[in-house]
């Protein structure tokens, strides 16, 4: 009657028979319930054996309840729990599960690479939403080397400010060097201006400097770091991220990203005398 109901909260089909016979029944030996249900005696023992460690019943040692048997060795009975346990078993399995995709996520990367060098392709992980842009911009914090990053520093700032704070606080706290390069336009020479601190605070761990807009526009984040590129994407007010891990992409990628950097300027360079912004024609 409530077989479907137990397999749906965890349990094997042997072990769902043998939990509703107990609490039908109430205390029995294991051959009572090997004579009242489909299952033999060592699929039984398995079971009762699986239930005891999910703490859904209970094993007593007691003499025998038949008064015509001459053996009076104790044998086992066992008892149903309260219901109310097969909640909490079933809240502890949530709880591992969450742990289990905790976990999975922290190693994917490391998975995703194994996997990359046994089939020789490239790999590549989609997200969208906030919390997939946060694990997007969390990936680079594992990397080994410096951080290369395109830097679209409006929609930075207008759409994800909480999460680059927090992202840059633990970037400087794990000591992650990081050059970016932003694409030239008022906006983003007014940010800089404002944050003037980041050249004093951090200046052996960030480098900034900007790309003439005639040059470039971004309307993404790009960052390149160990053999991956990452993107997000701000289109049509979508949070979109894509990771690529591939060594020789990525190597083709970091060559580009150097030679604009030797082209692109500090904003202290870009604004001295006779250095004039303008207007995109």
């Amino acid at each position: 009657m409530y077989n479907n109901l137990f397999t749906e909260a965890g349990l094997s089909k042997n072990e769902a028979v043998i939990y509703e016979y107990l609490l039908k029944n109430g205390e029995s030996p294991a051959l009572n319930i090997t004579k009242n249900t489909p299952l033999n005696k060592g699929v039984v023992y398995v079971a009762l054996n699986e239930l005891i460690d999910k703490g859904l019943i209970t094993e007593k040692l007691l003499p025998p309840k038949n008064p015509h048997v001459r053996n009076k060795k104790k044998i086992a009975y066992f008892s149903p729990e309260h219901p109310e346990k097969l909640r909490a078993y079933l809240s502890d399995q949530e709880a591992k599960l969450k742990k289990a995709q905790n976990s999975l996520e922290a190693n994917l990367g490391e998975l995703v690479s194994s996997f990359n060098m046994v089939s020789g392709r490239p790999g590549l992980r989609y997200f969208e939403g906030l919390a997939g842009i946060k694990q997007v911009t969390e990936d680079s914090l594992k990397t080994a080397g410096e951080i290369y990053t395109y830097l679209d520093t409006e929609n930075t700032v207008k759409k994800i400010e909480e999460i680059n704070n927090e992202y840059v606080k633990r970037r400087l706290a794990l000591g992650i060097k990081k050059k970016i390069i932003n694409a030239d336009n008022p906006y983003t020479r007014e940010h800089m201006r404002k944050h003037q601190q980041w050249d004093a605070e951090d200046s052996q761990l960030t480098q900034v400097k900007i790309l003439d807009h005639r040059v470039c526009h971004f309307d993404t984040i790009m960052q390149i770091y160990d053999d991956k590129i990452s993107y997000i994407s701000f289109a049509n007010d979508r949070q979109v991220g894509v990771i690529i891990q591939d060594p020789t992409i990525t190597a083709m990628h970091k060559e580009i990203f150097l030679f604009n950097w030797s082209r692109a300027r500090t904003l202290r360079e870009l604004e001295q005398p006779g250095q004039i912004f303008s207007k995109p024609t």
